[in-house]
């Protein structure tokens, strides 16, 4: 499953780019520079989404399941919000090193040369950290298989569905024909959901793994 998915993501990121070779102006380094940058903000606003999402997800799941199961995952999602409090945090120090708001101007002013060093290398040093947990959160839907291991794909499901809404609404690749964009919104959230429920189904059938079963019915 692992390997299909990353060749799914793979196809997707050419997908993607082709469509913005051919539809988006990349001739300068600024135009690549805002593909770029509209690529990244899509990735993260995923992430924020997911992060912002899943613990709802979780409360329905674990307070739907029955007697001890819920106390088991509820101890278990301190390791899927640990990754997301891992993720923030590294995204805090950026803000901080360079906002222009009084608080962190005053902030920088107060640690001096020296505390302004540390900060930024502990800010380059997180944003490597936030770009490659950026793309783990997002492959692995933020380690909610250590709650349970249904909860991966009925997350992915969501957070394409949802996306390829937003997308929708933001009207993106305005650029592209009508069918080219069809093809491109639909394209992503119908692979995840039949990669997911082709997931669910092989943890069902080899390893007696089902969402009724996960919530102890």
């Amino acid at each position: 499953m692992r390997k299909i998915q990353m060749w799914r993501t793979g196809l997707g990121a050419a997908a993607w780019l082709v469509l913005v070779m051919s539809y988006k102006p990349v001739d300068t380094a600024k135009g690549a520079d805002a593909v770029a940058s509209d690529k990244f903000d899509q990735s993260w606003t995923s992430a924020l989404f997911l992060a912002c999402a899943f613990p709802f997800v979780i409360a329905l799941f674990a307070f739907a399941a029955q007697g001890a199961l819920r106390r088991l995952y509820l101890r278990r999602s301190l390791k899927p919000f640990g990754a997301v409090a891992a993720l923030m945090g590294s995204m805090a120090t950026f803000p901080l090193a360079v906002a222009p708001d009084p608080a962190t101007t005053g902030f920088r002013d107060a640690i001096g040369i020296p505390g302004m060093v540390i900060l930024i290398v502990l800010c380059t040093w997180s944003v490597g950290f936030a770009l490659y947990g950026i793309a783990l959160c997002l492959n692995h839907v933020f380690r909610t298989a250590d709650i349970h291991e249904v909860l991966p794909p009925v997350l992915a499901i969501v957070l394409a569905w949802v996306m390829a809404t937003l997308d929708v609404m933001n009207n993106a690749n305005a650029e592209a024909p009508v069918l080219a964009r069809i093809v491109f919104l639909l394209g992503a959230p119908v692979s995840v959901t039949v990669l997911s429920c082709w997931e669910l189904y092989r943890l069902r059938k080899y390893h007696n793994l089902s969402v009724r079963q996960a919530l102890g019915r």
